[in-house]
């Protein structure tokens, strides 16, 4: 079961998903709390898979709360979950440690999917978003970037790439999600990148 915090200014955000998630087998709903600053006392008491957080909060702004988290509680997995612009603010929010990005006009069943992809170290962001993600890595040079890649660290990219989870992975290639993790890892370091958007977009340099 998914142990979810939502973290939301406005306290009728909080409750809906409160009740939404109180109804679901898969997801348990462990609380809300209303800033950024506040987010950090939680998780220092309360054990927490995925929080699910606005990006526009009072005393520390949900961007740079997410570095935090990263820094702090390393294992927990983000989710913007936000009104704001998905064009201006998704890349962003991935950059700095987001494993998704959903609009607040999204249903509850893409917003259950979510929690669960990124749970299962996913990325979730929308068909739109990897649309122009993709676009914007055309044209690029990335045949360089064979020489630095065994055969089976193409084959990890290839299947990260199509937004496939560690544990769909380590089933399609017979190997255990530890080594899955190990594999995306030594490519972020070979490719010099430091999160799944920017690693999918140099795979999609590679035309692989």
């Amino acid at each position: 079961m998914v142990k979810l915090l939502v973290v939301d200014q406005h306290p009728i955000v909080c409750k809906g998903l409160e009740l939404i998630f109180s109804a679901m087998r898969d997801i348990k709903f462990m609380g809300s709390v209303n800033n950024g600053e506040a987010i950090f006392d939680f998780l220092k008491t309360t054990p927490v898979d995925v929080i699910l957080t606005e990006i526009d909060l009072p005393k520390l702004n949900g961007i740079t709360a997410i570095r935090r988290i990263k820094t702090d509680f390393p294992n927990v997995k983000i989710i913007m979950f936000s009104a704001q612009s998905e064009e201006v603010y998704a890349v962003s929010s991935i950059k700095a440690g987001a494993n998704g990005f959903i609009p607040k006009s999204a249903s509850l069943e893409t917003i259950k999917e979510a929690i669960l992809k990124v749970n299962s170290d996913g990325l979730h962001l929308s068909d739109a978003l990897m649309l122009r993600l993709n676009k914007n890595a055309k044209g690029l040079k990335g045949s360089s970037y064979y020489k630095k890649l065994s055969t089976r660290e193409v084959e990890v990219l290839k299947l990260l790439a199509s937004g496939k989870r560690n544990k769909d992975i380590a089933k399609e290639l017979v190997i255990n999600e530890k080594t899955v993790s190990t594999y995306r890892a030594r490519l972020m370091k070979k490719l010099n990148v430091d999160n799944l958007v920017d690693l999918v977009n140099i795979s999609n340099t590679m035309d692989l």
